[in-house]
């Protein structure tokens, strides 16, 4: 297909409108097309586009979006199909750009904040601690879309690793189970993060043991993420910033 406009898939972060890279952004502003998610993305992100058409693609299929892009690319429009968080994690950039690498339609993708990191950010945690925890994984409770058995939670636990579960919030009860069952200890620290980056968000500390507790209690129903982090128990120092520690900036 004879290339005439632009394809860029965008992250928009978790939901604060000022959590985007001032990249995507400004392909936004540029945009002809807009086609972005509207349960999850804020439209305070278009405030200052000048698109002749904004769509929410929350009712159309896979094909009518790639058809509202293919129409724009011919025409030479630039299309900015917005995603929240990441593009690449949990979403269907995927087989959108099949579609497009079909067609022969170049495309572009730009990240964006992901939830879990948001979800730390405002809980003031870290993932990784010095010596006793140098390993996140990104992952989620089994559903409707099944999640390969040596990638289960049971399983994952055992490796003690930080873990940020996502779209899980009505599985809370079996994500606590699980990771109980895989070995992780009853009080380790858990965040349950929910509408992170909207004005309601709910930002919880609780423990293992409290999980499913504390999402009942707070009518948490989607929208949420649970970081698992078991190496936050302990208060390791960093050896980077350590007197006694040398490298190649530092004698």
């Amino acid at each position: 297909m004879k290339r005439s406009g632009e394809i860029y898939f965008i992250g928009a972060g978790p939901g604060d409108p000022e959590l985007i890279t001032v990249k995507g952004l400004n392909i936004i502003n540029r945009a002809g097309l807009i086609i972005y998610t509207g349960s999850l993305v804020s439209v305070q992100l278009f405030e200052q586009s000048k698109a002749e058409k904004i769509i929410d693609s929350s009712g159309l299929t896979l094909e009518q979006t790639h058809k509202l892009m293919i129409q724009a690319y011919l025409l030479g429009k630039l299309v900015a199909r917005v995603h929240t968080g990441d593009p690449s994690l949990f979403g269907t950039i995927r087989e959108q750009t099949s579609l497009l690498e079909k067609d022969g339609v170049p495309f572009k993708i730009i990240p964006g904040v992901t939830a879990a990191f948001a979800a730390a950010a405002r809980a003031k945690v870290s993932f990784t601690i010095p010596e006793t925890c140098q390993t996140l994984i990104l992952t989620r409770a089994s559903g409707r879309t099944k999640v390969p058995s040596s990638q289960q939670l049971k399983k994952l636990a055992a490796s003690r690793s930080s873990l940020a579960v996502y779209l899980s919030a009505t599985k809370a009860g079996s994500v606590q189970s699980d990771l109980l069952e895989g070995g992780m200890d009853h009080d380790t620290p858990v965040i349950i993060g929910w509408k992170v980056g909207w004005e309601d968000e709910l930002i919880i500390k609780t423990d293992l043991a409290n999980l499913s507790r504390e999402v009942k209690a707070n009518n948490i129903a989607g929208q949420a993420v649970f970081l698992i982090l078991p190496g936050n128990r302990k208060n390791n120092r960093s050896r980077l910033y350590d007197p006694d520690f040398s490298h190649g900036f530092r004698k």
